[in-house]
């Protein structure tokens, strides 16, 4: 890695806060010495945390997923700059999980997040056009086979998708793996992340 420090921005699921992903910033810290970790909660209230968008209804509806790009963009942006990386996105990771991983995929698929890596655990990328314009960016998504909550074909869709766009992505699906990091996954993330950061 280069001496300047990398940002691993990680954007938790639904109901939940940063916080809690923060001992998987405490398990990579070693590997990724240079690396700063961060975990902003989700900007909107939800009834055991925070959440991304509203799921209310359909909870994977395409128009409400577009609706909260302007409060992640805005979260996202006064995240960057406090941590000093306001001019070096491409030196920045977004790592998602569920809920966090489809706003990930959403902001680097549109175009409108140019970053050095994305890691998205048990996500999904809403049927939309991919921008070329964000495909530099290198994408893992991993995926448990017995994922009950969003089927592991939502990755799989993802992957060809984003191929499709010109992106280079890694597909890993988890055998007798549910809707969680697992701590196989935690480490293809992180050597995802150690072989991309440099």
């Amino acid at each position: 890695m280069a001496s300047r420090d990398n940002l691993v921005i990680f954007l938790h699921g639904i109901g939940a806060s940063g916080a809690q992903l923060m001992p998987l910033a405490s398990s990579w810290r070693a590997q990724l010495p240079n690396s700063r970790f961060v975990a902003p909660d989700a900007p909107l209230h939800h009834r055991y945390g925070h959440q991304w968008f509203s799921t209310e209804g359909n909870p994977l509806d395409p128009v409400r997923i577009r609706a909260a790009r302007e409060a992640f963009d805005a979260l996202m942006d006064d995240t960057v700059r406090t941590e000093g990386f306001a001019d070096a996105h491409g030196k920045i990771a977004f790592v998602g999980v569920s809920q966090g991983a489809i706003v990930a995929l959403d902001a680097v698929a549109s175009g409108r997040w140019h970053v050095g890596a994305l890691v998205a655990f048990s996500g999904l990328l809403p049927p939309q056009p991919i921008s070329s314009a964000s495909k530099s960016t290198p994408v893992l998504l991993i995926h448990g086979e017995s994922d009950a909550t969003i089927p592991a074909m939502a990755s799989r869709l993802a992957a060809a998708q984003l191929g499709t766009a010109g992106f280079k992505v890694e597909l890993d699906i988890e055998r007798a793996t549910g809707h969680t990091i697992s701590s196989a996954g935690a480490q293809k993330a992180l050597s995802f992340l150690k072989k991309n950061f440099r």
